[in-house]
């Protein structure tokens, strides 16, 4: 797994317009390929009278998956470029879909070159990035006459705190660096006096 990797902050549309045609283009967080999918015939659904969707996505924190359609354009001048802004600007686990409506003029393949890598870039500018760092998941258990500080001490010191769950004992599952379990280990020993348990779990990502 990657240590972190760039992804686009959240759903988002951001519209462009070159010789009377626009150009819609919808980014979205993709984990999977199925969501990826999911995303584009959702932004099918919303512009039925568009003249073309095309798309493109690429999943996984190495983008070992990378697929693009023109969607009737001439081949290679729109999923393409589009891939490659994703690719230009880092951006992993992404789909973007452009929506063109036709204005009447045509724009020859360098125009929707331009165009369709156009409209990626600047809607990743308007929606934004997001770092996800790789985390280990851990679950401290604590008593209730400790809880409170406890829970204080996480946040106040900035770890990530993800959930906490009340029963017979309290407990707090947490989102830490590989390299920095060590040290948290012992500042959990030290501030609850040993008193608190650590369980590791498996590994997520998650902003920083």
């Amino acid at each position: 797994m990657q240590e972190q990797y760039v992804t686009v902050a959240g759903e988002g549309v951001h519209e462009t317009e070159v010789s009377r045609s626009r150009f819609l283009c919808a980014v979205a967080p993709a984990a999977t390929e199925e969501e990826a999918r999911a995303f584009i015939e959702r932004v099918r659904a919303r512009h039925p009278g568009a003249s073309h969707h095309c798309w493109a996505y690429v999943i996984g924190t190495d983008g070992g998956v990378q697929k693009a359609s023109d969607d009737g354009e001439p081949g290679g001048t729109a999923g393409l470029p589009m891939l490659q802004m994703l690719n230009r600007r880092g951006i992993r686990c992404a789909v973007a879909v452009v929506t063109r409506y036709f204005g009447g003029t045509k724009l020859g393949a360098g125009g929707l070159i331009r165009a369709y890598g156009g409209a990626v870039g600047e809607a990743l500018d308007a929606v934004g990035s997001s770092v996800r760092q790789r985390y280990r998941l851990v679950t401290v258990t604590a008593d209730h006459q400790r809880a409170g500080r406890l829970e204080n001490d996480l946040r106040s010191s900035g770890r990530s705190v993800r959930e906490v769950t009340y029963g017979a004992e309290v407990t707090f599952e947490l989102g830490l660096p590989e390299a920095d379990i060590g040290d948290f280990r012992r500042w959990l020993a030290d501030s609850t006096a040993g008193t608190a348990r650590l369980a590791l779990g498996g590994e997520t990502y998650g902003s920083v």
